[in-house]
């Protein structure tokens, strides 16, 4: 690996060193509610809104999680029999069966479920249904909750001592009523994003006075509420319960037991009590003796993820159970196909035409081989569509099928789900495809992946492909890890390698090396530095000139990556120092100003890189994707940042000309393979590494694995699929 300076060794920047805002731990996140890798806890990050335009298309969605509920409630509940449990285990499945039985009210998730819609039919091939017009040109992101009911919440806020600022995230996360639920119970508060338990507690007290305390019922029940879904912002469906009930503990809840009662009673939580797979059989009862049951481990977790799991692992069930559309079970065609490619591709090609899943993994080279599947697939007459986690994949996608591929053969998930990219629904609402290809599988949470489950018809194939060494979901869940391990369907591993130094440098991180390349072009090159500030003045100068002018990617098409958003080297100092460089301004469009690069937040961890065009009474306007947005000025602060430089996870799917990859000194410890891999990845045909964690990014490429996830899909789909 080469080694060079940008410019005089003698020159640095102003501005001590910070801590970044790094990828927490499982322990961290449990205890403390540590937000996950670039995923900020102040709210800033949450997810904008769809455009209005495409509400027809978010009413499907909406529809969708409704069939998963209903058919999740017509099932036996999820508590499976525990009678000679003892202890806090038995008592808690107590309180849940008090719920079922009707002696505790309960709420949606025991609720009576409606009549299950009419089964899909799987033989018969389905009519398509004309497409969802285009949107207009400008879609707008939605304003939120309407100005009286801001008001209102701000009133009670403001009485209860919390910063009035919180007014539309709180009105927002609450819904209607939402200044009368904060009056009943103020914990309630918790549900905005980045307040924690000990703000909350200050704002209970206020409007609370003396009837306010630690043991009060609703504080127990909203801070294990508020410990999930920080378990969930780390990627976590469910959480053990002895970690559960210590991290409410360590928050000042006296009777942890009791508070995860109520909040399973409220139905603000779902208890599972799964087999300890790993544990040894029970012997067989002497005579007259009672049967020993095999151990279980008790697992909470939110209604939202819990019903995704279990429908997700009912629709992949579905689907490998399912026979091939008829005409799609021409295994000469097929096995001509297959004979037409090489390699893996040909092994791909021949899997999907004798299974409805298939998990293919590769790198970045690999991609071709599910692209040539996807052709050979077309090519004997089947209704193809290859989707990707970003509009850049999707264009890279369209680009190895080539210019015969319709539009409709590509689109990115989000585009697939909403209705406005891709082949269209057909009369039963599933997708118009006999075979959907998902690249990018790795970034597939489980939401997303049980509503596009839900979408397939029977008979249809579902190839999920992707790169095992990157990072994980920025949502909860880890989907294409758990499949893998589960070992329920062909999973064809890519010989094709990423080729060139950065391919070479990548490849041997993934196996835990950090090898030396040879980098004659200067493709990799590496600028020590000692601290944060010398990292943020190498890094303003590869981008604005180092790199255009010996490599000859522009700055637009260069991006930066770093461990966190905060810190001396983090997004935001990267960001305030490259704009300041490349399109200085006085930021009067509520910091910004026309040619800043942005990218739209539309999730934790998720984003649409763009750029501003524009600003007037209506908002700020973008160009993301080639697309024209609009961001009410409502929303500019929450759904918009400069775009010069992003976090690890935030780069994942994405891939630029050039990446700058920034380690400063205080990022050394969330580093860890998984992260060092993916940012490494993101550069096509330049990397630069600002370098200055010292032993530290070597140790972390060799020892440090991804954060571990704890999900119930391997268990779930291994039960579903026979001989799995």
């Amino acid at each position: 690996m080469s080694t060079e300076s940008a410019a005089a060794e003698n020159e640095s920047g102003p501005g001590p060193d910070a801590g970044p805002d790094t990828e927490a731990s499982v322990e961290a996140v449990e205890a403390t509610g540590a937000a996950a890798d670039g995923t900020e806890t102040a709210g800033t990050e949450e997810a904008a809104a769809q455009p209005s335009e495409a509400e027809a298309e978010l009413a499907a969605q909406r529809e969708l999680r409704e069939r998963i509920a209903e058919r999740k409630a017509a099932k036996e509940g999820p508590i499976a029999a525990g009678t000679k449990l003892s202890g806090t285990a038995a008592d808690l499945l107590a309180a849940v069966r008090a719920v079922e039985s009707g002696e505790k009210p309960a709420t949606t998730v025991f609720a009576k479920p409606d009549p299950e819609p009419a089964p899909r039919p799987s033989a018969a091939a389905p009519e398509q249904r004309p497409r969802t017009p285009a949107a207009p040109p400008a879609p707008t992101v939605d304003a939120g909750p309407d100005a009286d009911t801001v008001a209102a919440v701000r009133a009670v806020l403001v009485e209860g001592g919390a910063p009035d600022t919180l007014a539309a995230a709180a009105a927002t996360a609450l819904g209607e009523g939402a200044e009368d639920l904060l009056r009943e119970d103020p914990w309630q508060l918790l549900r905005v994003s980045g307040v924690r338990p000990e703000q909350a507690d200050g704002f209970a007290r206020a409007l609370l006075g003396a009837e306010c305390g630690p043991e009060d019922e609703r504080r127990g029940r909203a801070v294990t509420v508020w410990l999930l879904e920080q378990a969930a912002v780390a990627g976590h469906t469910v959480l053990d319960l002895p970690v559960l009930l210590d991290a409410l503990g360590k928050r000042g809840v006296p009777d942890p037991e009791e508070a995860v009662q109520s909040a399973a009673a409220e139905g603000d939580a779902i208890l599972f009590q799964d087999p300890v797979e790993d544990a040894p059989a029970p012997e067989p009862a002497e005579d007259g003796e009672e049967e020993a049951e095999r151990p279980v481990r008790i697992l909470v977790g939110l209604e939202r993820y819990a019903l995704a799991e279990e429908s997700l692992a009912d629709g992949l069930a579905r689907i490998i159970n399912s026979a091939p559309k008829d005409g799609d079970s021409a295994g000469a065609d097929w096995e001509a196909a297959a004979a037409a490619a090489s390699g893996t591709a040909a092994e791909l090609i021949r899997a999907a035409a004798a299974h409805r899943l298939v998990l293919h993994t590769g790198g970045e080279a690999a991609r071709a081989e599910p692209a040539a599947l996807a052709s050979a697939a077309a090519g004997l007459g089947l209704r193809v569509c290859v989707a990707a986690h970003s509009a850049d994949g999707r264009r890279r996608a369209a680009a190895l099928l080539g210019d015969d591929a319709p539009e409709s053969a590509t689109a990115t998930v989000e585009g697939l789900l909403t209705q406005t990219q891709g082949p269209g629904r057909d009369a039963d609402g599933a997708l118009a495809v006999d075979l959907l290809v998902v690249l990018d599988a790795p970034q597939l949470d489980v939401d997303a992946a049980a509503m596009l489950v839900e979408l397939l018809a029977d008979g249809t194939c579902l190839v999920l492909s992707g790169d095992p060494g990157v990072l994980w979901s920025a949502g909860p869940g880890r989907v294409f890890a758990d499949l893998l391990a589960a070992g329920i369907c062909p999973r064809p591993a890519s010989r094709t390698p990423d080729f060139g130094p950065i391919g070479e440098l990548v490849s041997g991180i993934g196996i835990g090396e950090l090898n030396q390349v040879e980098a004659p072009g200067k493709e990799v090159v590496i600028v020590p530095v000692r601290d944060g500030a010398e990292a943020v003045h190498r890094t303003v100068q590869l981008v604005a000139d180092s790199v255009p002018r010996a490599i000859g990617v522009p700055a637009e098409e260069t991006q930066v990556i770093t461990p966190g958003h905060a810190g001396a080297a983090g997004t935001r100092a990267l960001n305030a120092a490259l704009k300041e460089r490349l399109n200085p301004g006085p930021g009067r469009f509520g910091g910004f100003d026309p040619g800043d690069r942005v990218v739209q937040v539309t999730g934790p961890g998720r984003i649409r890189p763009g750029r501003v065009v524009g600003a007037d009474a209506e908002g700020l306007r973008l160009v993301c994707d080639g697309e024209p947005v609009l961001v009410p000025k409502e929303q500019v602060e929450r759904a918009v940042r400069h775009g010069w430089a992003v976090t690890g996870h935030q780069a994942a799917g994405l891939r630029w000309g050039a990446a700058v990859v920034v380690l400063p000194g205080d990022a050394a410890a969330g580093l860890s393979r998984p992260w060092v891999y993916t940012a490494f990845g993101r550069g096509e045909r330049h990397l630069s590494v600002v370098h200055g964690v010292d032993a530290a990014l070597a140790r972390a490429v060799a020892e440090v694995a991804g954060k571990p996830r704890t999900t119930r899909l391997q268990r779930l789909v291994r039960a579903q699929v026979p001989g799995a």
